[in-house]
């Protein structure tokens, strides 16, 4: 895999994410709470993602105990409380300010990889975070319909969304050091299902998935906007900078705003389209072909996915 093939990987991986709402908002209205379509979510893609490797390479089960520090990481620091800080982030503020505050993540994700990795600060990495951050304010309608005041928890854990999603490439780049991106995926979620599972109360609503309608959406979840984004995600992060993966990861919430156009006919105001163009954009600017991947981003991956 070249460097223009994993930015291509990593988009589609976002882009996979960014149509989680059709499956999310459906099960909500059968009757599902925000943690336990997480835990929903983490079940269904341990299960595919367990599946698909005993039968695509069942040596990615193959780990160290002692790197499990590294899943703990990628699955229940960043997975499990990613997810948490964004919903009561929602519930704090509104979701256009949480989803711009988990935008964030992308400078989180930048000043990391400058401190662990040493990867440069350039110029256009400066100026396609700018406009990756004022591109999502426009799309979620931040900028012009923005009133009232942030209170301060909602401040924290609407940034602290950000910072835990932006861990998710840190730990990950240091476990594609050691695994292939199949094993990192595999794990990510299992340990995230199992940390998140006891604090669920899943069992309490064991009549929901009597509904046939909820198995649609939770498959969907589980594999199109959870297994097929992580390892397309996971699958371009081995070869590429984790800074400039995740500004690329920012198409999402302009996938998102398309399928609420779409799907469910949410009108698109002037300024989202311009904030389409803007994230867009962002992704163009950070293709710099000149620079050099740094020696731990060239490994070859042994399994093709």
């Amino acid at each position: 895999m070249n460097k223009k093939t994993a930015g291509l990987s990593i988009a589609a991986g976002a882009a996979l994410w960014g149509i989680i709402g059709l499956f999310v908002s459906n099960l909500y209205a059968i009757g599902f709470t925000p943690l336990q379509v997480v835990t929903v979510r983490a079940i269904a893609a341990s299960i595919f993602l367990i599946t698909y490797a005993l039968f695509r390479n069942p040596i990615a089960f193959k780990i160290q105990l002692s790197d499990s520090k590294y899943f703990i990481g990628t699955g229940i620091i960043s997975i499990v409380f990613f997810n948490w800080c964004m919903f009561v982030a929602i519930e704090e503020t509104s979701i256009s300010v949480a989803a711009i505050l988990l935008y964030t993540a992308p400078a989180f994700v930048t000043i990391f990889a400058r401190i662990l990795f040493k990867e440069k600060l350039t110029i256009r990495k400066i100026l396609a975070l700018v406009v990756t951050i004022v591109g999502c304010a426009f799309v979620v309608g931040v900028f012009p319909n923005f009133s009232g005041t942030i209170s301060p928890f909602g401040l924290v854990v609407g940034i602290g969304s950000g910072f835990f999603y932006a861990l998710y490439s840190i730990f990950g780049k240091f476990a594609l050091e050691k695994y292939d991106s199949l094993t990192v995926t595999v794990y990510t979620f299992i340990f995230a299902a199992v940390a998140v599972t006891p604090f669920s109360g899943i069992w309490t609503v064991a009549n929901l998935f009597t509904d046939l309608k909820a198995w649609n959406y939770i498959i969907g979840l589980g594999f199109l906007s959870s297994m097929m984004a992580f390892i397309l995600y996971t699958k371009g992060l081995q070869y590429i900078e984790s800074s400039r993966a995740s500004i690329i990861a920012t198409i999402e919430p302009v996938v998102a705003a398309i399928i609420g156009f779409f799907i469910f006919q949410e009108t698109l105001q002037m300024w989202q389209y311009v904030g389409i163009i803007m994230v867009i954009a962002a992704v163009i600017i950070v293709q710099e072909t000149s620079e050099k991947l740094p020696k731990n981003a060239m490994i070859e991956n042994e399994t093709s996915l």
